[in-house]
């Protein structure tokens, strides 16, 4: 006979498939936008004879949309439920594709950049699948449910870059308009693939039932647990985007191709997403704060790589590095965040946290095109190494603490 937990971890992994499905097409809209949005900035600045340190602007345009989106977002799911929520957000992704087509075919390089701003915002609900397969997963299938999601990035690497290398040329000779025409396919697509999601509306009178009534917002986000999950998920990601940001650009600097450069982030986009499959069971067999440990550690190592040459294999591994460090350290504190919260104080955390997140996720795109263009790539890969040791020191601080708490409790 068939119990409530199986059949409850059965629903847990059809919901988590179908959100891998929709990551891997809706979420093709990061690499796209990543990958060109500094290169086709550059053009158009260029072509408009201004300033060339502006360059990431759209990139950063695209992390601000996901951090403007991170709150409305989690604020429409709760009214609507998650499925019309997350078909919302697909269409704000083709919306954001069909204005950065128009502002290329204008030469409008603000309007771009708003273009970048709209398709992140459709990026936040893409955020928030990972929560989505969590939330209705059982605590034992939680971390998998998540790395099952972000698993469905190994496509978005594949399906983002083959769409900047097959139609970027299409509208020749406005350059990169093909690509963000491609885009409002994805999003329209996306919502098709959402439309079959079986998650339902969250009921705030059924979160209260089911778990502790919620507590002050405050008294959350001030656990220990939940700062070191927070300082460690936005450090490992406002660190990526950084690095991320500035190696196109860096790449075509140091006389590479542009599909050379947008291979590179196939590269590191794979590497983000691939070990999803795996990061699961790491979680399970050696714990969450370990996991995100190794991940800081893979991303020193990538400045170390980075830092050693600029030959184009340098480049590529510094990427895939990067990537795999993500994954371990992002993956692995999201894991910690979900121990810091109950279901009735859900949407107003992860709304929080996205928010705050991707906040620092833009600040970090902004400033790589600057520090690029003032201080070259070098001082991007060192600046790596302070947040990661701040991060590690973190990690260590909270296990000191946890061993105490539980020599003590073994004590009494």
């Amino acid at each position: 006979m068939t119990t409530d937990g199986e059949i409850r971890e059965a629903a847990a992994r059809r919901t988590a498939l179908t959100l891998a499905v929709a990551q891997s097409v809706v979420g093709a809209a990061a690499p796209i936008s990543i990958s060109l949005g500094g290169l086709a900035g550059q053009y158009l600045l260029v072509v408009n004879d201004a300033d060339p340190s502006f360059a990431t602007a759209p990139v950063t345009g695209f992390n601000v949309g996901v951090a403007l989106g991170a709150l409305p977002a989690a604020l429409l799911m709760r009214m609507l439920g998650r499925r019309v929520g997350f078909m919302s957000g697909a269409m704000v992704t083709a919306l954001g594709g069909a204005i950065a087509a128009i502002a290329l075919f204008q030469l409008n390089f603000w309007l771009f950049a708003t273009g970048l701003l709209v398709i992140g915002m459709g990026g936040s609900f893409v955020q928030q699948y990972r929560f989505a397969a969590a939330d209705n997963a059982p605590p034992r299938f939680r971390p998998r449910a998540i790395s099952w999601v972000l698993g469905g990035g190994v496509f978005a690497a594949v399906i983002g870059p083959q769409a900047v290398v097959w139609t970027r040329d299409l509208f020749d000779p406005v350059q990169y308009a093909g690509a963000f025409v491609a885009l409002i396919g994805l999003g329209l697509l996306g919502v098709g693939i959402l439309s079959t999601l079986n998650v339902g509306r969250d009921k705030v009178g059924e979160n209260a039932v089911s778990g502790p009534p919620p507590r002050p917002l405050a008294r959350i986000i001030l656990q220990p647990r939940f700062i070191v999950a927070f300082a460690c998920g936005v450090g490992s990601y406002a660190l990526m985007s950084f690095v991320m940001t500035g190696a196109p650009l860096a790449m075509v600097g140091c006389g590479f191709t542009t599909d050379e450069a947008a291979l590179g982030i196939s590269f590191h986009v794979m590497a983000m997403f691939a070990p999803s499959f795996v990061t699961g069971r790491l979680i399970a067999q050696f714990g969450k704060e370990r996991i995100v440990a190794v991940g800081m550690l893979l991303l020193v190592g990538c400045s170390v790589v980075a830092l050693s040459g600029i030959a184009l294999w340098q480049f590529w591994t510094a990427l895939v590095l990067l990537g795999v460090g993500w994954n371990f350290a992002f993956i692995g504190s999201t894991a910690m965040l979900t121990d810091s919260y109950h279901a009735s104080e859900k949407n107003q955390v992860q709304g929080l946290h996205d928010f705050l997140l991707f906040s620092t996720v833009a600040f970090a795109s902004l400033m790589s095109g600057f520090t690029l263009n003032v201080f070259g790539w070098e001082m991007l890969n060192w600046i790596v190494f302070p947040v990661a040791a701040f991060c590690l020191t973190l990690l260590g601080l909270l296990a000191v603490a946890s061993r105490r708490s539980a020599a003590s409790q073994a004590g009494e």
